[in-house]
């Protein structure tokens, strides 16, 4: 990994994509210092055991703590990524239809997430301004009233805007997926308070017999994320290699090759799906609490989408299963690759070219994807559940995320690195 940093450094090219990153992700954390005008952020401090602060501080790097700018993140844009891919099966016809239009489609379907993404982002904001008001002790709006909560609402809205756009420039211009890398920088932001946050709970004013009993707690942690990490890289790197035999020879060209198929072709991105989806929720009943909150239903519901909890967390990790699914076979896509397949004058051994194709990949997409979604989901509940059974600190539960979340961020990043030092690599071969 160092030496994959040092020779990046020296390519011009690739160091500019790299600084112009870095630059992005200095401005967002930069943003996220600035709170809101009109809003004492201290009040929050009687909050921050609620999951919903929680959720949001994970993935902006503690900039819903400090009601900044920036405390929304990525979360409305991503609920909305979520609801027009969603249409685009067969639900509206003109969504389906510009899914079908190439790069100008790309572009309509993009500006019609940006719309919802506005929509979405005022209505959480006020709901998320109005409830955080209402059970902190201090009072967290200075006054508290329409044109306020209005206000602030514009504001949140634009900073998810700008954020959104700026994890665009990162994807275009920088090194990365853009949302991912403003997701990732959130959460290593949060790093050092996590271990703070430890540190204080296990060797902070506790007595003398119970030290021997928090250093080994620390010492399985750090085996227990050790082996997380082995088992995410492993888990992200491993594909099915599926054999490919040509009919057209051509000179020079290999007469058969291979298809690599992912375990978990959908990546990272179930588990960020994941968790902004099921912030929705949580804020629309975080609005409805005051007159809602004595009654039955509404305490199930708020059981259901509150993912530090064990329904909750249940609740969140069927989201990843069912999200790994449905986006693994965006990703591949079993009847493109099957027509690319046949126009190549390539197929699969033992396999007709066409339907039965598209039929055997589509199999083959849905083996794979059950050990990657039950992988993903084993690794985000697992930590949530021990959180609850052993009353362990909240980033502790929610860490088991954080590392999928950072360690398949990291192996994307590292691969498209590879990928232009190798690209560069052909190009001088070319020139000369």
């Amino acid at each position: 990994m160092f030496k994959l940093l040092k020779d990046s450094f020296k390519v011009q090219n690739i160091r500019n994509k790299i600084f112009f990153t870095l630059f992005i992700l200095f401005a967002f954390r930069f943003g996220a210092h600035i709170t809101v005008p009109g809003v004492d952020a201290k009040a929050l401090l009687d909050l921050n055991e609620l999951a919903l602060v929680a959720m949001f501080n994970q993935v902006s790097g503690n900039a819903m703590e400090r009601f900044s700018l920036f405390a929304m993140g990525v979360s409305p844009y991503i609920t909305a990524s979520i609801i027009i891919q969603l249409l685009q099966m067969d639900i509206v016809p003109k969504f389906v239809e510009w899914s079908k239009q190439g790069e100008v489609g790309r572009r309509k379907l993009n500006q019609a997430t940006r719309y919802l993404t506005l929509v979405l982002g005022f209505v959480q904001s006020i709901a998320i301004t109005a409830s955080f008001n209402h059970f902190s002790n201090a009072g967290l709006v200075k006054t508290p009233n329409a044109m306020t909560y209005i206000s602030i609402g514009i504001i949140l809205t634009a900073g998810t805007m700008l954020v959104t756009w700026m994890g665009e420039q990162i994807s275009e211009k920088g090194i990365g997926n853009g949302v991912s890398m403003i997701i990732f920088a959130g959460i290593i932001a949060r790093f050092p308070g996590s271990i703070k946050e430890i540190y204080q709970a296990y060797f902070v004013n506790i007595n003398q017999d119970d030290i021997v009993k928090s250093i080994i707690f620390v010492v399985i942690l750090i085996v227990a994320i050790l082996l997380i990490v082995t088992l995410v890289t492993y888990v992200q790197q491993a594909e099915k290699k599926i054999p490919i035999q040509y009919t057209k020879r051509v000179a020079g060209a290999p007469q058969s090759s291979y298809l690599p198929l992912k375990v978990n072709a959908a990546g990272v991105i179930p588990v960020i799906f994941a968790s902004s989806f099921i912030a929705t929720p949580q804020a629309i009943l975080s609005a409805f609490k005051v007159t809602k909150g004595g009654e039955s239903w509404f305490k199930v519901l708020e059981q259901i989408f509150d993912y530090s909890t064990i329904p909750g967390g249940i609740v969140y990790t069927i989201l990843i299963i069912a999200f790994t699914f449905f986006y693994a076979f965006v990703q591949v896509n079993p009847e493109k690759v099957a027509e690319n397949l046949q126009k190549q004058g390539s197929y699969i051994p033992s396999v007709r070219p066409g339907k039965e194709t598209e039929q055997f990949i589509s199999s083959l997409l849905m083996r794979l994807s059950t050990v990657g979604s039950v992988f993903l989901g084993l690794v985000a509940i697992l930590p949530i559940i021990a959180a609850n059974v052993w009353n362990l600190p909240q980033s502790i539960g929610l860490g088991g995320t954080s590392l999928l979340i950072v360690i398949s961020v990291a192996l994307e990043t590292n691969k498209q690195l590879e990928g232009l030092l190798l690209k560069r690599q052909y190009t001088g071969f070319i020139r000369e």
